[in-house]
């Protein structure tokens, strides 16, 4: 028996529509954009294979991204290359249910 295949199979000629600009192969992902706390952000996914031995913080829950997990960037719209945040994709979905105030333990590096 052949294992089960959990996408359609793909027909000749047939296109997927692309969403967004022509980045979307070289970063992982296409950007959009999303309004949060009164402003418009940029937000993209990327695969975290392209920034290796690269390790990030999520603001969302304070800890390290490590090197090659897939998770999503985001910055203000008219914000620089500074003001780009790494998250964790699930932080970056329950942003809106998160206290403004990241709770550490004792222990924890203040980074």
């Amino acid at each position: 028996m052949s294992p089960r295949r959990n996408r359609p199979p793909k027909r000749g000629g047939e296109k997927f529509p692309e969403t967004g600009g022509g980045d979307g192969d070289r970063y992982g992902g296409f950007q959009r954009t999303e309004a949060w706390r009164g402003e418009e952000w940029a937000v993209r996914n990327v695969a975290g294979a392209s920034a290796a031995g690269k390790r990030y913080r999520c603001p969302g829950c304070d800890q390290e991204i490590p090197s090659g997990v897939p998770h999503v960037v985001a910055w203000p719209e008219y914000g620089g290359v500074d003001d780009r945040r790494h998250w964790h994709r699930a932080c970056w979905n329950a942003k809106d249910r998160r206290t403004t105030r990241v709770q550490r333990s004792r222990n924890a590096p203040r980074h």
